[in-house]
């Protein structure tokens, strides 16, 4: 389930980032047979694949479970070349634009999102589909080929139910009158907000909905289920319901933990770990998911998502820029059609795909394996000692296609988990030790994220990057239209800003030479004259002729101070009051500047150097 979250990631970014020509190079027949074409192509290599690997177990490969490895090594290469078939089929075969023409899609991005997900849906149910006979002979279940495929598409729906609800959410606001540029959802600390509130409020209820959605029904009516609810009773453990949770007919092992409250999180437990386990032993299966709680492990889960936002925000800027200053993709950039936009924005998402597997499977995986091991020794507390876990998870491994050494990246391996709890009887200390460390990696990945996630959208490093991106794109349209003065203002500002002062006021020379009555240029050089912070560039004699020229033209609040301080810095105070003064009365913002700096002027005479 972990890895088809990151799958449906990476498929819900390729197809976001899909501009639609106006016109598809194929015709609606011929797109939908290549589509089953690619898609015969795919089913048979899934059957073949599959059917290899059930021939090397039945030649008799399953001593060290390394036919088990296998097949979930071969699940995840089949997913990864259904991700690559379904961008073939967004960007090659345009797929969303034959969406858009369905009545009601093209307003509604959820509605294009689920149909273009329920085609990757059906690519995985083919894995699953294939995969079927070789599951049967590793895990020697009885469930049917048809719960089976039907089970995993339960199983995993739920991953989308998120984005289902926030995509919805934001195609409503689109359409609302609170949308527009302008907007709080339209900046990076808006939307960064507002999915932190939607996401804490989703995993407080939506475990209601997966449990529904599931069709778990409560343990009561078994003997081990009273036992079990006396259990978490006595151990003051609150809790909404503790469930039979019937995936894959109940066959599969394991048990699971769901929301951040107790009002409404549910304890799921499958069939064949009622069976299979004693009521000891499923104690301490439900101690390790008391610990999930006991250690906020949800709450931390809603923070790494959060975190992966403020970082991809940021980071997504980063890697526009750096593709950006590459001239290839200038003119890629600015074609209008829609394939060379596509094309660009793939590429763009190069970066961001590898971020997101960084993150998730490096250090998402890094704490979640460490949270389970957090969980098994808070069992093993519980519990008054380890070894109802450890004989839990023996049994686990053997029942479950001999796992014991399989690792994952969101788990440590079986074996690992035992000798980690073999070894808290004689280290007692050992479980101290984890819980800091867990503490302490927390802290620096807080204190990592943070500045990060600060640096790349609110800091220096973000506006730089905007300032350097804005600099390269009017360099490029003012070799296009070298006489566009608007360009070379825009650009004399970027200067200005940035404090390159040198290149500032040449530019503004530049504008002042095309277009000598520009009022706003000839204000803006003549106060970076009077205020800039090296005094190398400051000219005050210039300044004072530049704002003369600039309030004749136009006489505004703005020009009024700029020539007040040209004024003031030239030793001409009473002309310098008289002037901020009328500043003053022609104000309609900005009021209690314009009188600090008439209580400046009338104070009398300073240096230069001290002005503001």
């Amino acid at each position: 389930m972990f890895n088809n979250i990151i799958y449906f990631i990476v498929v819900l970014l390729i197809f976001n980032i899909n501009y639609p020509g106006d016109t598809p190079a194929n015709s609606l027949p011929l797109t939908l047979i290549m589509l089953f074409l690619s898609w015969l192509v795919f089913a048979g290599y899934c059957r073949w694949g599959f059917g290899s690997l059930q021939k090397r177990f039945y030649n008799g490969i399953t001593d060290d479970g390394g036919v088990t490895g296998q097949y979930q090594r071969l699940n995840v290469r089949l997913s990864v070349l259904a991700i690559f078939l379904f961008a073939l089929t967004i960007y090659l075969l345009n797929l969303k634009y034959w969406l858009r023409l369905i009545p009601g899609f093209e307003r509604f991005s959820v509605l294009q999102g689920i149909l273009a997900l329920s085609l990757f849906i059906f690519y995985l149910g083919t894995i699953w589909y294939f995969a079927y006979p070789a599951y049967k002979a590793l895990f020697g279940t009885g469930i049917t080929r048809e719960s089976f495929v039907r089970s995993n598409i339960k199983f995993n729906l739920p991953i989308l139910f998120p984005w289902i609800v926030l995509s919805l959410v934001y195609d409503l606001i689109a359409l609302s009158p609170w949308a527009g540029p302008g907007g709080f959802l339209n900046t990076a600390g808006g939307q960064i907000i507002f999915f932190a509130i939607f996401l804490t409020i989703l995993m407080i209820f939506l475990p209601g909905l997966i449990h529904y959605f599931w069709g778990c029904t409560p343990l009561k009516a078994s003997e081990k289920g009273r036992e079990l609810e006396v259990f978490l009773r006595e151990k003051g453990f609150k809790y909404r319901h503790l469930l039979n949770w019937p995936i894959f007919e109940g066959k599969m092992m394991t048990a699971g933990i769901m929301g951040i409250v107790s009002r409404y999180r549910y304890i799921l437990v499958t069939d064949s770990l009622l069976e299979v386990l004693s009521l000891e032993e499923l104690k301490a299966v439900l101690a390790h998911e008391m610990g999930h709680a006991k250690y906020r492990h949800l709450y931390f889960y809603i923070l790494f998502f959060v975190g992966f936002m403020v970082i991809s925000f940021g980071l997504s800027d980063v890697f526009l820029y750096l593709i950006y200053a590459h001239p290839l993709f200038i003119d890629m950039i600015s074609d209008t059609d829609s394939k060379t936009i596509s094309l660009f924005y793939l590429i763009l998402s190069v970066p961001m795909l590898l971020t997101l597997l960084i993150y998730f499977r490096y250090i998402m995986g890094f704490f979640m394996r460490n949270f389970e091991r957090q969980a098994d020794l808070y069992s093993a507390v519980t519990m008054g000692t380890p070894m109802p876990a450890i004989s839990a998870l023996e049994k686990i491994a053997l029942f479950s296609g001999k796992i014991r050494d399989l690792p994952s990246w969101h788990h440590f391996s079986i074996k690992e988990r035992v000798d980690t709890l073999w070894r808290s009887i004689k280290d007692p200390g050992l479980i101290k030790r984890h819980n800091r460390f867990v503490a302490v990696s927390f802290l620096v990945y807080l204190i990592c994220v943070g500045v990060l996630g600060y640096s790349l959208n609110f800091g220096p490093i973000k506006r730089n990057l905007n300032y350097s991106f804005l600099e390269k794109t009017l360099k490029q349209e003012i070799l296009k239209k070298p006489g566009d003065v608007a360009l070379y203002r825009a650009l004399a500002m970027i200067y200005h800003q940035q404090e390159k002062y040198e290149n500032a006021i040449e530019t503004y020379g530049k504008i002042i030479s095309l277009d000598p009555d520009q009022p706003e240029s000839l204000n803006n050089l003549a106060w970076l004259l009077v205020t800039a912070t090296d005094q190398e560039f400051r000219d005050k004699e210039r300044s004072l002729i530049l704002a003369k020229k600039a309030v004749l033209l136009e006489r505004s609040s703005v020009f009024l101070d700029t020539l007040a301080e040209a004024y003031y810095v030239n030793g001409f105070i009473p002309e310098a009051i008289k002037t901020i003064e009328e500043a003053i009365v022609l104000a309609k913002e900005n009021r209690g500047y314009y009188e600090k700096q008439l209580k400046k002027f009338s104070v009398g005479f300073t240096p230069p150097s001290q002005n503001k």
